[in-house]
């Protein structure tokens, strides 16, 4: 990648996320070589017509993930960028251009062709064994500015493992998806993209159940706050704490 080009990146990735890291560059790096090898061409623009194409999972909550986000254009507004929290430095980066026929897949329908990369632990060793002095030549004590100086120039072998995969993506999981919004039986708030429980009954009708409803052991409910008191400030002192003042 010409080095004005990667610079550019580089920058909207700090205006994005407020400061340049290593993870910053490993997210640029990865990003950038998912699309050349996808042949995606500027995913950011509005008049690609690669714009669309990409769907990415990011494995992980971290800086990495903003640069991504940065270069593909995927966003979790957009349902493009979809997170899967395995604390791994690694994205699978999804093509819809790219549909993998039923019958290569035993029958099953909505699978795609993926590629998943994910950074190599060996990079930081490379990173000492490289660049073990800064550019004037003094040894590094930073390990971050350490590795932001070898990721920019390491080569893509020494920095990622590559392989393809198939990924299951159902329609409703596609961005621009518009399903059914439905009401949750017990707590009364809207659920939108098929995120409800149907619950069994062999007696009444199934009754449409949010995801904290169905079960409450995965959240820690707050209790109430009367809506009177939302204009002056609540408070809750279960788990957390949290105000809502009146706008000025």
């Amino acid at each position: 990648m010409p080095t004005a080009e990667l610079d550019t990146l580089l920058h909207d990735a700090e205006l994005a996320h407020g400061h340049l890291c290593a993870g910053q560059i490993l997210g640029v790096r990865m990003a950038v070589l998912a699309c050349r090898i996808l042949d995606i061409h500027d995913p950011r623009s509005k008049q690609s017509p690669d714009r669309k194409r990409l769907v990415t999972f990011v494995e992980i909550d971290r800086c990495a993930t903003d640069a991504i986000a940065v270069v593909t254009g995927c966003r979790v507004g957009k349902r493009a960028l979809k997170l899967r929290d395995w604390g791994k430095m690694a994205a699978t980066f999804l093509d819809l251009a790219r549909p993998i026929p039923p019958a290569e897949m035993g029958g099953a329908p909505d699978h795609f062709r993926a590629l998943r990369l994910v950074a190599l632990e060996s990079s930081k060793d490379r990173a000492r064994e490289l660049f073990p002095t800064d550019a004037d030549g003094a040894p590094f004590t930073d390990k971050n500015q350490q590795q932001m100086r070898a990721y920019r120039d390491l080569p893509d072998r020494d920095l990622f493992a590559a392989q393809w995969v198939s990924v299951h993506l159902p329609p409703s999981e596609f961005p621009g998806f518009r399903g059914a919004r439905v009401t949750c039986s017990v707590c009364g708030e809207g659920i939108n993209f098929d995120r409800f429980t149907l619950t069994p009954d062999s007696d009444a009708p199934a009754r449409a159940l949010c995801r904290g409803c169905a079960d409450p052991a995965s959240r820690s409910m707050c209790r109430p706050v009367r809506a009177e008191t939302l204009t002056r400030g609540a408070h809750c002192t279960c788990t957390r704490s949290f105000s809502i003042s009146r706008s000025r």
